[in-house]
């Protein structure tokens, strides 16, 4: 199956694995799903770039008490960044606010320029901005590549709106990347209602209490390669509309 512009976001090896085998097109590696995520361990970083074809970003979050952060967490994020990019990863996920809620632009762009060449997307921290449009040209003022968001509201396909004023208002500047609660039976409306090229999503569902890493994995396929042919389909009909 040829990769889709669908990044999956993951916590596990076996999680990983999965996603690449279902057809996405990358990997946002992180702990803690359940707090929004953090920085992963070193050496899970280590394993999952170490044996996935497909580019792994990983995400630089180093608590989960919003995205302003003190000097000596600031320095923990220079170093994690360092350690990603020593570790071969293709990207890094972060994002830094001043007090007052907007974009601190100086943190955030030192942290692109130490993490270059990879690639680098600013996260969800921008949906906590008191003013997208203004944090959005503060993002590209950071020279991220990517902007992750739900278009400032709790999910996505509630924010879908917003995200295609984004697009059309950031043009070529950055790619906007649509997520947060994306699930299968939501995501061709998103993709209709953006406009955007690129999903972001754990594409999480409810497990039984007893279900194993095995099956979790199995299951995560499957949901990834439905969402590829979901996407795949939506894709080309906007194509053939563009060409009517």
């Amino acid at each position: 199956m040829n990769a889709c512009p669908i990044e999956i976001c993951v916590e596990t090896f076996e999680a990983a694995l999965a996603a690449e085998r279902g057809g996405a097109s990358r990997i946002e590696l992180c702990a803690r799903l359940d707090l929004n995520g953090l920085t992963p361990e070193e050496d899970l970083t280590a394993a999952v770039v170490r044996v996935l074809s497909i580019p792994v970003r990983v995400l630089i979050r180093p608590h989960d008490r919003g995205f302003v952060y003190t000097p000596d967490e600031f320095r923990e994020m220079r170093q994690q960044v360092q350690r990603v990019k020593e570790a071969g990863a293709a990207g890094v996920v972060l994002g830094v606010l001043l007090a007052d809620g907007r974009v601190d632009v100086g943190r955030s762009r030192e942290l692109v320029e130490l993490a270059r060449p990879m690639k680098v997307t600013f996260h969800r921290a921008f949906d906590k901005t008191p003013d997208l449009t203004e944090a959005l040209e503060a993002v590209i003022a950071t020279g991220a590549d990517c902007l992750l968001t739900s278009g400032g509201a709790a999910e996505v396909l509630s924010g879908a709106e917003a995200i295609a004023r984004l697009r059309s208002q950031a043009g070529t500047r950055i790619q906007p990347m649509a997520g947060g609660g994306l699930r299968l039976p939501n995501l061709v409306e998103v993709l209709r209602r953006t406009g955007v090229n690129w999903l972001h999503g754990s594409l999480s569902r409810r497990e039984g209490a007893g279900a194993s890493a095995a099956d979790k994995a199995e299951r995560l396929e499957a949901d990834v390669r439905e969402a590829v042919r979901l996407m795949q389909g939506e894709l080309r009909r906007r194509c053939q509309t563009r060409m009517t």
